[in-house]
């Protein structure tokens, strides 16, 4: 059954602009964060290597979006990690967390800037306090994308994220890249963990600012 409506060009009516009070599971994200506990596990020639990270993510509420009928809420995300007490980039990435209320749906988006590109998806109720993205290569709507040289060596053929809310206030990821390593018969886990921790408060998206701005 197609679950989607002969009317696909009709955009919703009477939508919330304040995209702060809609974000459903993605809610407890939004703001400036930072964790001083990541530790990434990845592949070298010699085995699997464990390095420990710091990391600062800022997630900014954007306006609403439509497809047609459809609606997204969603935060725009920046995250830069650093090796403890270096100032050299180690991962740098950006993209957006979009929720979709009319059908619990979350689209996770990713670009790094080693030249490759993710749509991970996943379900979730409004006050879910853990939920999962999934992104598998080959899917042509949850799918992964990477330049000549990373798909040759070091294909991504799933990756997941898990995000967990803690009861302290802080957030947890735990995130899974599966890459088919040339010369490996067994796909390779490369794991990154990380705790983060509020140290500042979302803005409004700019069309909530601008109503805000006009007298009641």
């Amino acid at each position: 059954m197609n679950e989607f409506p002969s009317d696909i060009y009709t955009e919703p009516q009477g939508y919330s602009v304040n995209t702060l009070e809609n974000l459903g599971p993605l809610t407890r994200l939004a703001g400036i964060w930072e964790g001083e506990r990541g530790l990434d596990i990845k592949p070298k020639a010699d085995g699997p290597k464990k390095q420990a990270f710091t990391e600062h993510i800022e997630m900014q509420p954007i306006d609403p979006q439509t497809n047609g009928p459809q609606l997204f809420y969603g935060l725009r995300y920046h995250l830069h990690i650093t090796k403890p007490d270096q100032v050299k980039m180690y991962h740098d990435q950006v993209g957006y967390w979009l929720w979709e209320p009319a059908t619990g749906s979350i689209v996770h988006t990713l670009t790094i800037p080693r030249g490759m590109i993710t749509m991970a998806t996943g379900k979730a109720s409004v006050g879910a306090n853990q939920f999962e993205c999934v992104a598998r290569i080959g899917d042509a709507t949850a799918g992964i994308s990477s330049n000549p040289f990373l798909d040759y060596a070091f294909k991504t053929i799933e990756y997941r994220i898990m995000v967990t809310f803690l009861d302290d206030g802080t957030w947890s990821y735990e995130q899974d890249t599966v890459l088919q390593i040339k010369g490996q018969a067994d796909p390779f886990h490369h794991l990154d963990t990380n705790v983060l921790t509020k140290v500042g408060e979302a803005t409004p998206n700019p069309l909530a600012l601008e109503v805000m701005k006009k007298p009641s």
